[in-house]
């Protein structure tokens, strides 16, 4: 299937002088450039995304390339996450398609035990992508009916993959999100995100204020606690902070039952109704509940509640101090938006993360060039148009990155075998005439 594609490409090169212009448009690249044709797919990224959509391919026979910038599968688990991390959800809600997690391993598994298992998931199924290798530009080539997927090395050698299809997995969590706020520059003590914060002990007995109420804010400020800072928390929005578990069982695990028996927003109110009866009135802590239900919050803007392990009660207590949005800095200070200034020693940026798709894709169907994601809304946002396909973008965890990775298998698959089979009858009529 190969050598015919790179036959029409050197076909194309010999006889039109546009297409020799447009392939070799920087001559001083060209000598330490490499061209490379991949008979399946180039997949863009090697975290679980881009891993559960080479398995699924694979187990249909349908070969892949995984590129990767950083020099390990899985990067923001591995290097851009804090120590006390577990998975959030249950494990049965974590796993990528074809593997179980270990019988052994707890139900919500440490960071390094999920590391581990995306290893094991990478050898079970033979995948071993390109790494350090960062995409810098992925263009879909009319004249040839290809995608040219062009990367760039450690030492900024270039090297070019031309493909019938190309999986977008860098994900919506692709770079940290950096606010800009006024002063920034006057604070003088240190500012982070949370992609750089590892463990609270460097903080130990300072003020620390952290930016951001998710799970990774609210998380933080517990692990300061319990390193012997002093931390507040900033709340600007609305938030739904649940108990991770209720009535025995996992509060998504519970939530994705009864959704499946009643309408959407009745689940909500009786989330709403145990969640009350467990940690009580939140709004009495200065973290007042949106008007939409939290499943229906999650539905309609992909805002994922708040899954509490422990950091409401030290709200309660008193040991993480609520507070509003931020005005400006000062010079180790804080002016908020009521007029209240205090003093901090450090700043977290727990704000979050963006995809940046828009930054080496060149197409503008499928993804938005505003926030980088799909702009049809799950479960239709896994396929474009030309081979374009996109996984990781749901906001709905690794249980939908793995719903849409077996989707766009069962996709490729279908085009995979319509190829195999024409290319093997041209091949047997060649013989035959």
């Amino acid at each position: 299937m190969g050598s015919n594609y790179l036959r029409e490409i050197e076909g194309k090169q010999a006889h039109d002088p546009l297409f020799i212009e447009k392939t070799n448009s920087n001559s001083n690249k060209s000598c330490s450039s490499q061209f490379k044709y991949v008979e399946g797919p180039v997949i863009v990224g090697a975290g679980p995304s881009g891993l559960a959509v080479a398995a699924s391919l694979k187990v249909k026979d349908v070969p892949s390339v995984v590129l990767e910038r950083s020099n390990c599968i899985a990067s923001l688990w591995q290097l851009k996450t804090y120590d006390r991390l577990r998975v959030h959800l249950p494990k049965q809600f974590c796993e990528l398609p074809f593997m179980r997690f270990p019988n052994d391993f707890p139900t919500y598994p440490t960071k390094e035990q999920f590391i581990q298992y995306l290893e094991d998931y990478a050898n079970k199924f033979d995948i071993k992508p390109q790494f350090n290798e960062t995409v810098a530009q992925a263009e879909y080539d009319c004249t040839l009916g290809l995608w040219r997927v062009k990367s760039v090395g450690l030492k900024g050698e270039m090297t070019e993959y031309v493909c019938r299809w190309l999986v977008a997995a860098t994900g919506e969590n692709a770079e940290p999100v950096m606010p800009k706020i006024e002063g920034i520059k006057e604070f003088g003590g240190s500012i982070k995100h949370t992609s750089l914060y590892k463990c609270g002990a460097e903080f130990r007995s300072k003020k620390v204020l952290v930016v951001g109420c998710g799970n990774s804010g609210m998380e933080v400020c517990l692990d300061l606690c319990n390193h012997d800072a002093k931390p507040s928390i900033v709340v600007r929005d609305s938030v739904h902070i649940l108990p991770r578990e209720m009535l025995g069982k996992s509060t998504f695990g519970l939530s994705m039952w009864l959704v499946k028996w009643l309408p959407m927003r009745l689940v909500d109110r009786l989330l709403l109704i145990v969640s009350w009866l467990i940690l009580g009135d939140t709004s009495r802590f200065g973290l007042d509940r949106p008007s939409l239900g939290p499943l229906e919050l999650k539905n309609l803007s992909g805002k994922t509640p708040v899954l509490d392990v422990g950091t409401l009660a030290k709200i309660k207590s008193g040991d993480i101090k609520v507070l509003p949005g931020i005005k400006r800095l000062k010079r180790h200070a804080v002016e908020f938006v009521d007029g209240k200034i205090e003093n901090f020693e450090a700043i977290i940026l727990a704000t979050g993360y963006r995809s940046n798709v828009p930054s080496w894709l060149k197409e503008g169907q499928m993804f938005s060039k505003k926030d980088g994601l799909p702009r049809r809304a799950f479960p239709n946002g896994w396929k474009g148009e030309c081979g374009l396909y996109a996984v990781g973008f749901t906001k709905r965890g690794i249980l939908g990155a793995s719903m849409d990775a077996k989707r766009i298998a069962e996709d490729i698959e279908r085009y995979w075998k319509v190829e195999a089979k024409h290319n093997t009858t041209t091949f047997a009529s060649s013989l035959l005439s």
